[in-house]
């Protein structure tokens, strides 16, 4: 059975507060927060994430089946949309929770290989030699 609207927005929001809770611990950093909702120009679900002075673009997703593809996609105009170096999806795992640290840290971080090969360089602009 679907989950309503309403318990899916819920979801949805518990998913980016603990998301922000936990980033913010592990970071040590106070300025990372939820976004407002920006419509058509979405810039992703939390504001403040940095690596080596670049932007991350991070949305959240708390969907019962993960669609991998539309979410990474998502990710992605997000991350266009920021002009951030890395757009990323954190996902909930089914049957794992998000009401502590340790379960909110047990969720899952989705990239393609392209923005993964970026944070291995530290957003470097990729290759060097020809293909």
């Amino acid at each position: 059975m679907a989950r309503s609207r309403k318990t899916a927005r819920h979801a949805g929001a518990a998913m980016e507060s603990r998301t922000v809770d936990y980033l913010r611990w592990a970071l040590d950093d106070d300025r990372i927060e939820r976004r407002h909702l920006t419509g058509a120009k979405d810039r992703g679900d939390i504001a403040g994430v940095r690596y080596r002075g670049h932007r991350i673009a991070i949305e959240c997703k708390n969907t019962a089946k993960p669609n991998v593809t539309q979410h990474l996609r998502e990710a992605e105009t997000e991350r266009s949309n920021d002009d951030a170096l890395i757009g990323v999806v954190v996902q909930k795992r089914p049957g794992i929770g998000i009401d502590s640290r340790d379960g909110q840290a047990r969720q899952l971080v989705m990239m393609t290989l392209e923005p993964f090969a970026l944070l291995l360089k530290d957003g470097i602009a990729l290759g060097g030699d020809a293909d």
